[in-house]
């Protein structure tokens, strides 16, 4: 089983990427999530967490027993709820802690729904209300999980499924006792067994935010996989800009719409990013992932992770404020210092080292990932996020820095900058490239 994610979240939300050991707790041990506070369980898995810096829950992560979760913000007729509760952020970190299957992780966010309810806030510079979706998946099967209000609806996986900011499930294997009555009820349709995807969903939001077309995009690529999809084939795909763009010399971000699956922010229309990715296998017995832990994953390293030995150390964890001595801001320079110089030179000049020092990294994953020990793996681990960060240092030397073309693009990286206090590369400039 194969899973993949981009987070596209909002811009200086720097994402943290953790490994926490499984746990035991007290009876009646209080847990405060984001904005509520609910029982502990008694019993708390290993977690890897890929998690937005303000935020206790995660956008993706994986635990010790093979599952994977995925969250997605997805927009309902009715607005997002806005009293506090669990956010879908919370719901994937809760099933991480608590589920041994994929299955079971379905269970345990359709049972915290109906007792908790999922609203508050999940924007960070911009308030951003929103009903989630999951994408969620062990080494036997995988799920498509979409609610609204404390309603849901759940799709088991045949084949290859993608998931990208709308109701996508129109035959669902079962729904909540209550979905019926709240689509009837809210005059979304009349019918007893309607198109679901198309009752529930704003179509509004959906067409400004390109969802099916994304979604057509990756399940496209997929596809042509032709049933083989690989570890490498569903890393390229998150880092896909779309038809004629991929690698070209002369592309440049500002051109960039919103149906592409690697996102770069940059004027009102795309106020988002991807701001981490994160790639699995699951095997029966075993499992790998693969995560950057930096934003722009065209211009990012996947760094494996095993959860049974430790993350090596790559910084502090990092805020919403710049701190040079983090890696998701210190390759944020880089990053934004390419948008707004000559990022289509950048990206194809970096490309050939990123793919060959990927390629070096699967191959010795791939020598412990049946039969290596802990020791062993912790080795590879290690040399492998160091090879990584090596390589992105010496990108910062490298990049050529130009003068900013005036215009929406750069005023609006100027401003996202400026909130975050962000120091931007002190090179040589040169003059920009003249865009047609």
């Amino acid at each position: 089983m194969l899973f993949g994610k981009n987070s596209d979240r909002q811009c200086n939300e720097a994402q943290i990427v953790e490994c926490l050991p499984g746990m035991d707790h007290a009876p009646g041990t209080p847990l405060t999530c984001t904005y509520v506070t609910l029982p502990q369980a008694r019993r708390t898995h290993a977690v890897l967490l890929c998690r937005p810096c303000w935020g206790w829950g995660a956008e993706m992560g994986a635990n010790e027993h093979g599952i994977v979760i995925g969250n997605q913000g997805i927009h309902a007729r009715s607005p997002g709820p806005e009293e506090p509760a669990l956010t879908g952020m919370d719901l994937v970190r809760l099933a991480l802690e608590r589920a041994y299957t994929a299955w079971q992780a379905v269970e345990v966010i359709t049972s915290l729904l109906a007792q908790h309810g999922q609203g508050g806030n999940c924007g960070h510079l911009t308030p951003t209300y929103y009903n989630n979706g999951f994408m969620i998946a062990d080494a036997r099967e995988a799920y498509v999980l979409e609610t609204v209000g404390r309603e849901w609806l759940v799709e088991r996986v045949q084949g290859v499924r993608t998931i990208s900011n709308a109701y996508s499930i129109r035959t669902p294997l079962g729904v909540s006792p209550g979905l019926r009555t709240l689509i009837r009820d809210a005059g979304w349709s009349a019918e007893d067994d309607p198109d679901f995807a198309q009752a529930i969903a704003n179509p509004h939001r959906e067409h400004i935010g390109h969802a099916g077309a994304r979604r057509a995009t990756s399940t496209s690529l997929l596809r042509a996989c032709q049933g083989r999809v690989s570890v490498q084939d569903t890393m390229n795909i998150l880092r896909d800009h779309g038809d004629g763009t991929r690698y070209h010399p002369e592309w440049r971000a500002e051109c960039l719409v919103q149906r592409t699956l690697c996102m770069h922010a940059g004027a009102e229309d795309r106020p988002g990013q991807t701001v981490g990715a994160m790639v699995s296998e699951l095997r029966r017995h075993t499992a790998v992932h693969w995560v950057t832990g930096t934003a722009a994953t065209c211009i990012s390293i996947f760094k494996p992770v095993f959860l049974e030995v430790p993350l090596p150390s790559f910084g502090p964890p990092p805020t919403d404020r710049f701190d040079a001595r983090t890696l998701w801001w210190r390759h944020e320079q880089v990053h934004r210092a390419a948008l707004l110089s000559d990022f289509g030179t950048f990206l194809e000049a970096i490309r050939p080292e990123r793919d060959a020092l990927e390629t070096q990294f699967r191959a010795r994953v791939a020598s412990v990932l049946d039969g290596g020990d802990a020791l062993e793996r912790a080795r590879v681990i290690e040399a492998c996020w160091r090879e990584a960060l090596a390589l992105e240092e010496r990108w910062r030397e490298r990049i050529a820095l130009s003068v900013p073309q005036p215009g929406a693009h750069t005023r609006a990286w100027e401003t996202l900058n400026r909130i975050a206090g962000l120091e931007p590369l002190r090179q040589e400039l040169r003059p920009a490239p003249a865009s047609g």
